[in-house]
Order: C-alpha cells, then structure tokens, then sequence
C-alpha cells in the first residue's frame, strides 16, 4: 500500500473538537498505548491534557493532516509538548500514514505546586468528545485520562482558555456530573 503523502497529527483533547482548529478531514482513529493524563509545568500556572505511554490502554482521538508537513502553526499552538512518532494508531486510511502525537516534554512537569484544571478547557474538550463519539466517548475519555487530584477552576463565567466554545446545558451537565462522580474538587 501507498504511504499518505501527508503525515497527520492525533488529537486527543482540544484537538478533538474540531471548532479550535482549521486542520481537515478529521477522521476517528485510536492511539494503542496510550493515555492521557493532566499535567501541571513550569510554563504555565493551570494544568495541560498531555498524552502518556501507557500499554494495555487506548483512546480514541480524531487524526487529520499537516498539509506539506508544515508543523510550524501546529507547533506553536502545541508550545509546551513534544512531538513524537506514534507507532500504533488504528484509522480508516487507505494506506500507513505518519502519525504523530504531542505529549507534555518531562522538563516541563512540575510536581507539586497548584496547577488547576481550567474548566472552560476541559468543556472544550468534552464538547469535541461528544460530537465525535457520543455520550458513550465522553464516559471513556474520562475513564482514560488521570491526573483529576489537580482539582479544577471554575472559569466558565469568564473563560480563561483561549479557544474557549460556547456550550450547551447538556454538555456542562456531562462536564460536571462526571466531576462529580470522580470527586474532583474546585478551586
């Protein structure tokens, strides 16, 4: 088989909704290996949704292309990551692809200190989540991703996330009964 002219990133938060970028065609795909985790850095004082290896785990994201291969607006909008060659990636191409995915840089964590979730972040996310893959995609995504002992900050009122969406009744509802169940606490 042909090898895709241009290689393609995976997104597994933010990335997922496909209202926070102009990359396209999107399609489903999962990352085998794979987990995601809330990260706090030294760059920043709320945490970031970072990928980690994690074998015997899968998550779902959506993949499209870097047209000509030109990482540099990805690359700046994705600052604080790493870009790494993802191995095991199941899509529906017609061919293998180059896929890669962005993960928090070990330099950059911090351990310890107070990096809250924003909450205007993760409903970014989860809106993503549900229009891709449905209430059933939501419930995995938080089953997936760890780190929710960062607690959370409320800034729905004035998001502090800057590619903040607006969002339904339904979609914070999910956002904030998944919390609930987690027992994540707010800031």
């Amino acid at each position: 088989m042909e090898r895709t002219a241009d290689p393609f990133f995976f997104g597994y938060g933010s990335l997922v909704n496909r209202a926070t970028h102009v990359y396209a065609p999107v399609r489903a795909a999962r990352a085998r290996g794979w987990a995601r985790i809330w990260r706090g850095t030294s760059l920043r004082q709320v945490a970031y949704l970072s990928a980690i290896e994690a074998p015997g785990v899968e998550i779902e994201g959506l993949i499209a292309p870097v047209p000509g291969g030109d990482w540099a607006a990805l690359d700046k909008r994705e600052a604080a990551y790493g870009r790494h060659n993802l191995q095991e990636v199941d899509h529906d191409l017609p061919g293998p692809a180059e896929v890669m995915i962005y993960k928090v840089e070990p330099e950059h964590v911090a351990e310890g200190g107070t990096h809250p979730i924003l909450l205007s972040y993760l409903d970014v996310v989860v809106q993503g989540y549900l229009r891709e893959f449905g209430a059933a995609g939501v419930a995995r995504f938080f089953e997936t991703t760890g780190g929710w002992d960062m607690g959370v900050l409320d800034d729905r009122a004035a998001p502090r996330y800057p590619r903040a969406q607006v969002t339904s009744d339904r979609e914070r509802g999910m956002v904030d009964a998944a919390l609930r169940d987690l027992g994540v606490g707010f800031r």
